[in-house]
């Protein structure tokens, strides 16, 4: 058995020594779902980025293929052929991003690690402005978005509201406007991989962890290739799963909510009470009988669904399935 205690005391290290005689492996988890189009554009970019760097730095892509139903492992199998620097991990089926990327995590063999998305929304001539924060010493370099002009007007307000509402109520807060496109230490990626959440919101996981952490922003491009499958919905879930695994709060509200309303129904007992004894019966009205039990039956049941949520994520996790399932494991640099 681990001793958890001892894992998130892992000792500082320099992350860069020019002094060491080699370059620096980078790993570039790359979680996908039919992205066949997209593929090619990636991988030419990348190369252009760490071309300059290859005095210093080498490079591995760890892509992961979320049961794509279209010819994306095909599209990156073929250039597997020609290129040794890439790994492809298949899922039985789809298991989402956020176990695809901790799918990837748990295949990197690098000295640092950057999550990034094949859609080139997340720029990678980020990429030299992140490692040389990671040279000077940050664990953990975020990259941040200052301008989201590309997404819709719903989709910027409903993500500046889960940012307000999360940092709110989560034990510990997660930069606003930081996806999973960061750069971090294989000292905490060895921290995240150890983590026995089945229900992962590797946003708020980055977060947790602490170290040293730098941040570089940037203005979001437009999609290249493809459409997103991020619907509303999706979202909303998962929206739902951050903030569930996250904090406690919304169980508190209600600790106090009720106690709040339970002082009131004294209260209102009380001068119902002192009003009998006064002046005598009066006969009940039916319109405040119905507002009060529809409105304390709301209560109940909005309470209920609160609890409900924490609980099938209770279930979830006893449960102890894998977080994902591999189909088959495909390393480029084993063939050279």
């Amino acid at each position: 058995m681990k001793n958890k205690g001892q894992i998130v005391q892992i000792a500082k290290t320099r992350p860069y020594d020019p002094s060491q005689g080699r370059r620096s492996l980078v790993s570039l988890v790359v979680p996908v779902f039919n992205e066949q189009q997209s593929i090619g554009p990636f991988l030419d970019r990348i190369e252009a980025v760490f071309a300059p760097l290859a005095p210093t730095y080498s490079y591995e892509i760890i892509f992961v293929n979320d049961g794509s139903r279209d010819a994306t492992e095909f599209a990156i199998r073929s250039r597997m052929q020609s290129d040794p620097r890439l790994g492809l991990v298949n899922l039985s089926r789809n298991f989402g991003k956020e176990a695809a990327l901790s799918a990837g995590l748990d295949h990197i063999r690098g000295d640092a690690c950057i999550p990034i998305d094949v859609d080139l929304q997340d720029p990678p001539e980020l990429i030299p402005d992140m490692l040389k924060h990671w040279e000077q010493g940050a664990l953990v370099v975020n990259a941040k978005r200052i301008c989201r002009a590309r997404d819709s007007w719903i989709k910027r307000t409903t993500a500046s509201g889960f940012y307000s509402l999360f940092n709110a109520m989560a034990d510990h807060q997660i930069p606003r406007d930081v996806g999973d496109y960061r750069l971090l230490d294989k000292q905490v990626v060895e921290v995240v991989c150890d983590m026995g959440e089945r229900v992962r919101f590797n946003k708020a996981l980055f977060s947790w962890v602490g170290f040293e952490t730098a941040e570089v922003t940037f203005t979001r491009p437009e999609r290249e290739n493809g459409s997103s499958t991020w619907s509303y919905w999706r979202l909303w879930n998962f929206a739902l799963d951050g903030i569930f695994s996250s904090t406690t709060a919304p169980l508190r509200v209600w600790t106090y909510a009720g106690g709040l309303l339970a002082l009131m129904s004294f209260l209102y007992a009380s001068a119902i009470l002192l009003r009998t004894l006064i002046i005598g019966v009066d006969v009940p009205g039916y319109a405040s009988t119905l507002i009060l039990i529809l409105l304390f039956g709301g209560l109940n049941l909005f309470a209920i669904g609160i609890l409900g949520e924490y609980i099938g994520r209770i279930y979830s996790e006893v449960r102890e399935r894998p977080l994902y399932v591999l189909r088959s494991v495909h390393k480029g640099w084993e063939k050279t």
